[in-house]
């Protein structure tokens, strides 16, 4: 699984980039290393990563406007990121799953528990891809192989995460899930959210489906969620 897999590190502390990249080298993953906002853009343009492990506070340019610039553009959108930042309050963490972040690792960190981290990321990208056939419900169709998302034939950009929380609900054919059977089927036993992240990424998918078809992605309340047609 790490043989050829590409990421691309943007870190504005030199002795931690190296650090990072010394340790993912070591494990088998190609890196390269941006150390500014507008290098990190051009680099995942030029060349795009199959992950990007993302410092939040970096200089003139923040982590955050670089993953809004990454996740509205096409080519970069479903790019897996993992930020890596000292912010590390809940509010934090909630505001990066909501920009699009997959995962958050707070400074100061395990090396080994960025490396479980990274190596998750991956499996669920795998497992995500894996299935070949078109989930279709109402106006949304989910194009498993092609990691695609359509709403009326009209192309919409998700990013892993929410894609993997959408397959989720409309493999389930109607059926409820609640939060922790999201957390475990969609982003897997070793994913570490809050219930609340799950809400941010539902709100999220909603927004995203736009008024046709954010209906179908319904609240349960006091148990969970949906995708079924609305009432």
């Amino acid at each position: 699984m790490r043989k050829g897999k590409s990421i691309l590190i943007v870190e504005d502390e030199t002795d931690l980039a190296e650090l990072l990249r010394y340790n993912l080298d070591h494990e088998g993953y190609t890196c390269r290393c941006a150390s500014d906002g507008e290098s990190a853009l051009a680099e995942s343009r030029r060349s795009r990563p199959d992950l990007i492990i993302l410092d939040r506070m970096l200089p003139e340019k923040s982590g955050d406007e670089i993953i809004g610039q990454l996740k509205a553009d096409p080519p970069t959108s479903t790019i897996p990121i993992i930020m890596l930042t000292a912010k590390g309050e809940e509010t934090d963490q909630l505001v990066g799953f909501a920009l699009g972040a997959d995962d958050y690792v707070t400074k100061p960190f395990s090396m080994k528990l960025l490396l479980a981290r990274v190596a998750a990321v991956f499996r669920r990208a795998a497992t995500a891809g894996a299935p070949a056939e078109v989930l279709s419900s109402g106006p949304v169709d989910l194009d498993q192989s092609r990691h695609e998302v359509r709403v009326q034939g009209k192309g919409v950009p998700v990013t892993s995460t929410e894609f993997r929380i959408l397959q989720t609900l409309m493999s389930a054919h109607e059926r409820v899930l609640d939060r922790d059977q999201l957390i475990t089927t969609a982003l897997g036993h070793d994913a570490v959210v809050t219930d609340r992240t799950i809400d941010v990424h539902i709100a999220a998918i909603r927004r995203k489906l736009g008024v046709k078809a954010a209906g179908w992605l319904q609240t349960v309340r006091g148990v969970g969620y949906t995708f079924r047609p609305p009432q």
